[in-house]
């Protein structure tokens, strides 16, 4: 990309004149000059695949206003606009953006869509001019820069396809189909509680929650808009995501059922988003259907599990894929000959959802919801055993987490499965507060002093970190105070705190439970069970404004709230 080095300074100056009443002077504005304009390229080839990177950028001169009288200054009245088009002359379309800077940068996503609204064909190099129009004023004529043509070639924009991002807006794969690219995009995704993510159009408009409202499933193309989160159910769901109406929804399918020729519960994989069934064909054609019962979340009813509405879901045939429907009906599913077959239910593309046999008997792979720690109270309990476990927190990554009252001779080691001693990871490297693993390694994990910890592991990081617990938790976030001036103090009882909370209304955000004022050890929870990072605990919103004593245990995982 070249470098723009220098500019020309313009010669071409206008001169404002207005009227001073004091002695009679005449007081002049002047120095409203012709910017020179350049650009970084005079030809640009652009593509889906690039487009989130610098295309182009184009930069300019500006003008000094002075005025004739030394003691005054200049007013900050002037105005400068980057003008685009498709005609030499700009007599045709003109795309306007006012400007503070005096550069402006373009993505190739930008690019594409400016060039698209003027008219461009896509893969077809086409001139796209660029000027700049300065003025100071409604009543005078404005002054215009040089005129710099870039040949840009687009890619045609696909608004069929709504591209999902993770929290950060990094693509994850996962896409939603328009079948008629009107900003209507349905799918299913395998997703976990309260995954978060946007949605991005072909054009490259991204899509997240109204930070406004801070309303659940109203959507919002803002720049400060929140991401999008899901209720706290994990698994499969059907998304409708209506960019026109700013809204959308989430179907949880909890399970699916099928019957005729065969019949059983099918098992989702959701990093897939499959459903599977192990089965005996005694011919080489079956006839089945496909339904279950979902649960509608929607703007509505919010990620209020209660106030879901039971949906009823079914697949019927369509050519070869299938199509969902209210009520099914029968699928044909052909096999070469009689044996065993796994039914695979494939919803992972938006475009063609399938069904298909294949050869053999496979199921897919099962997250453990636990992991377990031998001998990491030994020095209390005088055994190894598999009473101290960690709980799934974040599916994608295999982190399990939890507070353990640590009390360990020997070290430990981190067992995938109750009663499994062979299948455990070990020490790689590391310490008693944090370090990597190994799996089925000769190393026990090194314990810290004797205390209260909380562990948090990621098997799939292959990382364990822990983090001292002291004698005082904080209630965060009652009548929508977030500090820390609301201590829990422990008990006699390993992991248990207790302490008055006061509240004078329900919060519109819930509570939490932090451990440290770090903001990044905390709990969530509802009906009496706490969960790390879980949804927040929304207890007072059930209860009378007042001072009530809470009690957590940290081990157990549990909470309390009474008068």
């Amino acid at each position: 990309m070249k470098t723009i080095k220098h500019f020309l300074i313009a010669l071409m100056s206008i001169t404002a004149f207005t009227a001073c009443e004091k002695d009679g002077d005449l007081i002049t504005l002047s120095g409203l000059e012709q910017s020179e304009l350049m650009a970084t390229e005079s030809a640009v080839v652009l593509s889906q695949e690039t487009s989130a990177e610098h295309a182009l950028s184009l930069a300019w001169t500006t003008s000094t206003l002075t005025v004739s009288d030394p003691g005054m200054s200049a007013p900050n009245i002037l105005s400068t606009t980057l003008q685009v088009s498709a005609t030499a002359d700009f007599s045709g379309t003109v795309q306007e953006s006012v400007e503070a800077n005096l550069s402006h940068t373009y993505t190739g996503a930008q690019l594409n869509t400016v060039a698209k609204n003027l008219g461009a064909t896509p893969d077809v190099a086409t001139p796209i001019y660029f000027r700049l129009e300065a003025s100071v004023g409604d009543n005078m004529e404005p002054v215009y820069s040089n005129v710099v043509t870039v040949n840009i070639t687009t890619y045609e924009i696909d608004m069929s396809i709504g591209f999902i991002l993770n929290s950060d807006q990094e693509a994850t794969g996962a896409t939603l189909y328009s079948a008629d690219s009107d900003g209507q995009y349905v799918g299913f995704m395998g997703a976990t509680a309260w995954y978060n993510f946007f949605l991005k159009e072909g054009d490259g408009t991204i899509w997240g929650n109204d930070a406004v409202t801070g309303t659940a499933f109203v959507a919002s193309s803002d720049d400060a808009s929140w991401n999008c989160w899901f209720p706290g159910q994990g698994g499969c769901y059907y998304v409708d995501f209506n960019t026109n109406a700013q809204n959308w929804s989430a179907l949880w399918i909890p399970t699916l059922t099928v019957s005729g020729d065969i019949s059983g519960e099918l098992t989702f994989d959701r990093p897939n988003v499959k459903w599977t069934l192990p089965f005996t064909a005694t011919s080489t054609s079956v006839t089945i259907q496909i339904s279950g019962t979902g649960k509608q979340y929607n703007n509505a009813t919010g990620t209020d599990d209660a106030a879901a509405v039971d949906t009823p879901v079914a697949f019927a045939q369509n050519g070869s894929n299938m199509e969902l429907v209210s009520s099914a009906a029968d699928i044909t599913v052909t096999v070469p000959e009689a044996g065993d077959y796994t039914l695979t239910i494939d919803l992972s593309d938006p475009t063609a959802w399938t069904v298909e046999a294949t050869t053999g008997s496979e199921e897919p792979v099962v997250v453990n919801p636990y992991i377990y720690l031998p001998g990491v109270d030994d020095g209390t309990s005088g055994n190894w055993t598999f009473d101290n476990a960690l709980a799934l927190y974040d599916e994608d990554n295999l982190a399990y987490a939890g507070v353990v009252n640590v009390n360990s001779l020997w070290g430990y080691t981190i067992n995938i499965e109750k009663d499994n001693w062979g299948d455990k990871y070990t020490l790689a490297s590391g310490d008693g507060t944090s370090g990597t693993l190994v799996y089925q390694g000769s190393d026990n994990i090194p314990a810290p002093t004797a205390g209260l910890y909380l562990i948090d592991v990621s098997l799939s990081g292959l990382t364990y970190n822990l983090t001292a617990v002291g004698n005082e938790i904080w209630v965060v976030g009652l009548d929508d105070q977030w500090t820390f001036d609301m201590p829990l103090t422990a008990t006699g009882t390993a992991g248990e705190y207790s302490g008055q909370i006061t509240f004078a209304g329900a919060s519109p955000w819930g509570f939490q439970i932090h451990l440290d004022s770090s903001w990044a050890h905390y709990f969530g929870g509802s009906a009496g069970s706490l969960y790390y990072k879980g949804s927040n605990i929304t207890d007072d919103a059930s209860l009378t404004a007042g001072t009530y004593t809470m009690t957590v245990n940290l081990i157990t995982g549990t909470y309390s709230i009474t008068q």
